[in-house]
């Protein structure tokens, strides 16, 4: 028997709103509302697990550097696209950045978040 049930990644960042309306554009889902401005949550109406944005100071907040391990990835999400052209022009022209490394551009792309977490587009 399961001691708990997974309900959602939560990502540091130094704006949780604005970090959440990126990825709200990714997945489509809608943000929750909130009476909190240092918590943001999207709506993944039923589907499983969410994205949650947890406020870090910007002074304190350092984001991940990748593939290096002076500040590490802690996590990172991947979305599936059928068309990974497609889905870069979409990810860069909503804020995204495309590393500078690519293992394996024919099968999945890494990106940066506008605060510079990872995350990749799959190809399925």
């Amino acid at each position: 028997m399961p001691i708990a049930t997974y309900s959602l990644t939560a990502l540091d960042c130094p704006d949780p709103r604005a970090l959440a309306e990126f990825y709200s554009r990714i997945t489509g889902w809608p943000i929750t509302p909130q009476k909190h401005t240092h918590w943001a949550q999207l709506d993944a109406g039923g589907t499983g697990a969410t994205l949650a944005f947890q406020l870090i100071e910007e002074g304190e907040y350092r984001p991940p550097e990748w593939p290096g391990q002076d500040h590490p990835q802690r996590a990172h999400f991947d979305f599936d696209v059928p068309d990974l052209d497609a889905g870069e022009r979409a990810v860069l022209e909503i804020g995204a950045r495309k590393h500078d490394l690519q293992p394996r551009t024919n099968s999945f792309r890494v990106f940066l978040d506008p605060v510079g977490h990872p995350f990749c587009l799959v190809k399925v």
